[in-house]
């Protein structure tokens, strides 16, 4: 039989400003903002002693740290994120959350107000 898997998930939200040069003319290359909410998904065996794949509580802080660098900020400021998309967004979180939790599976980045999301499966 092979070993369970499973995934677990945290969730955090942020503020944040941008434009995306180079876009379309009219609102994309304005300078607004939005409320974001990213998730991060971790996959992997229940690990003794403990049996949990990771520790939730590592996650979730590790998440919020992320999140709050950009929380409040212009979002086109941070090396990475000149052309701050949904899918640029997503790939900044899974640099920094990777090598902390190597068994990182998927990232997703939300703006709910406005029904838009990307998910970044990790590879």
């Amino acid at each position: 039989m092979s070993p369970a898997i499973f995934e677990i998930t945290k969730a955090a939200g942020f503020d944040a400003a941008h434009n995306l040069p180079g876009g379309p003319p009219g609102p994309y290359t304005r300078l607004h903002g939005h409320s974001f909410r990213v998730e991060a998904t971790v996959r992997g065996e229940a690990v003794a002693p403990v049996g949990w794949v990771a520790d939730l509580g590592e996650l979730d802080a590790a998440l919020k740290a992320v999140a709050a660098e950009l929380d409040h900020g212009l979002l086109n400021d941070k090396p990475g994120l000149e052309s701050p998309t949904l899918e640029n967004i997503c790939l900044y979180f899974a640099a920094r959350l990777k090598p902390r939790f190597p068994g990182l599976c998927r990232v997703v980045v939300s703006r709910p107000t406005i029904g838009e999301s990307c998910a970044y499966v990790v590879g």
